[in-house]
């Protein structure tokens, strides 16, 4: 996120000058408004996904990838110790202005200090960017892990978006890991630089996470081709 766009909306909607949403999209799918009051919802608000792996936390938290902090505020009305962190810089001035007490700029490859619970939401199997990079992850992840720790991921299985109408599958089976995308952000008609961005279906992520020692277990479904995940 060479232009920090996705910092400047959060930024802008924490001001009050909230006058667009961000637009999405990736090599499969069209233009789509990510709203940006959505970045900050409540508990209530959120989807039950974030909501059990809210439930589920426990001691010491990391929230990787926080955005404007929502999830890191309601574990520190719980009493949470937490510390958030994303690669915005944008997103983390927000959180600390709505309230999070320890954030931090910082790529998840980077921290080294250890948690009980490392939260990885809204797609957390994105920052993984391609199938290649997974074990490399996983394998830092777990070493961040304290002793009885947990990771609580999501994703999606978006083998879906590649259905025609009979219910066919069009998949390259020449091509990456269909899971991989290429991810366009644009912000008041400026250009995010492209991105890549992983959704890995359950199955994979079991078998990757076998490869490097972790036990993996599907805690939920959520309602369109997602789960959340348990790694320890």
């Amino acid at each position: 996120m060479k232009k920090d766009l996705f910092g400047k909306a959060l930024l802008d909607y924490q001001n009050d000058n909230y006058t667009e949403d961000l637009i999405t999209s990736t090599n499969i799918s069209d233009e789509d408004e990510l709203p940006l009051p959505y970045l900050f919802r409540d508990f209530k608000e959120m989807p039950k996904l974030e909501q059990k792996a809210l439930k589920l936390s426990k001691g010491k938290t990391l929230d990787v990838g926080c955005g404007s902090g929502s999830h890191s505020l309601y574990l520190q009305e719980k009493e949470f110790e937490v510390k958030a962190i994303d690669i915005s810089k944008g997103a983390i001035e927000v959180a600390k202005k709505r309230g999070v007490l320890n954030t931090e700029v910082l790529d998840i490859l980077d921290e080294t200090e250890t948690f009980d619970t490392i939260l990885l939401l809204m797609n957390g199997t994105g920052i993984f960017q391609e199938l290649k990079n997974v074990s490399k992850y996983l394998k830092h992840l777990k070493s961040l892990l304290n002793p009885k720790g947990q990771i609580l991921i999501d994703s999606s299985d978006i083998k879906y978006m590649y259905q025609d109408e009979d219910g066919g599958l069009w998949i390259d089976t020449n091509a990456n890991y269909y899971g991989e995308l290429d991810y366009y952000l644009s912000y008041k008609k400026d250009h995010e630089e492209p991105m890549k961005w992983l959704y890995l279906d359950f199955d994979t992520l079991k078998l990757a996470c076998e490869s490097v020692g972790l036990q993996c277990e599907k805690v939920m479904d959520g309602k369109h081709f997602d789960y959340l995940a348990k790694l320890y």
